[in-house]
């Protein structure tokens, strides 16, 4: 069985992609923070008939990060998918400013979140991947990645730096058989229209996309704007 690893995990769009490549035959490695959200997910999986375990982890501890993916690995054997999609953080020093007051003290913490954390993942499962000239490595972020949202300016800036360096890697092994794409979704993940308004689509259909992404290998980059694409 191939194995998709997904980081971040959660309710929303995390489950949504479990479903969506379990469904393809996929087993799933889940891991975020909170094993306790993990095992519901887990749970929520067994009784759909997708074999998924959770592997604990803040993508800020790089040790227990590496650890979590090793675990995946002697679970499920070589991880053939990576998806990297820390959860939006709003507290703490992870909140977002805005773009005038950012500083290098409220920038580097999402670096380390975004960046870091994503080439951490890698290191950890490329080389497997170069070894057998297959494999995926998709990175999410939001709109602020390629759009300027000053409200959120020092989040954007470690998003922005990931989906730099996610280009980047993609271009440099275009030819060795792993598939390298960033995702940047720029509208709301819900079932429906959200109170304020704008744009939305629920967590399933974008994970048909990434799906399709993986499958056609069309394009290192898919920007979710519109419900139409």
């Amino acid at each position: 069985m191939p194995t998709i690893a997904i980081i971040g995990a959660g309710p929303g769009l995390g489950l949504a992609l479990a479903r969506r490549f379990g469904a393809e035959g996929f087993d799933v490695a889940l891991i975020a923070r909170n094993a306790t959200t993990l095992d519901g997910l887990v749970a929520q999986l067994a009784a759909e008939g997708v074999t998924a375990a959770r592997f604990a982890a803040d993508v800020l501890d790089r040790p227990a990060l590496r650890s979590a993916l090793a675990a995946a690995r002697e679970r499920f054997g070589a991880i053939d998918v990576l998806e990297y999609s820390p959860a939006d953080a709003s507290a703490g020093p992870l909140a977002p400013v805005d773009i005038r007051a950012t500083t290098t003290q409220n920038v580097q913490p999402q670096i380390e979140y975004y960046l870091y954390g994503a080439m951490t993942a890698t290191d950890e499962v490329l080389p497997e991947m170069l070894a057998t000239g297959a494999g995926a490595l998709f990175f999410t972020t939001g709109a602020g990645s390629v759009y300027p949202v000053p409200r959120y300016g020092n989040v954007t800036v470690g998003a922005a730096a990931l989906r730099n360096w996610a280009l980047n890697v993609g271009t440099s092994l275009a030819d060795s058989g792993v598939f390298v794409a960033h995702v940047a979704i720029a509208l709301m993940i819900a079932d429906e229209q959200p109170s304020f308004g704008g744009p939305f689509l629920p967590a399933r259909d974008i994970a048909e996309r990434y799906w399709e992404l993986y499958a056609d290998r069309s394009t290192n980059e898919l920007i979710v704007t519109t419900p139409e694409r």
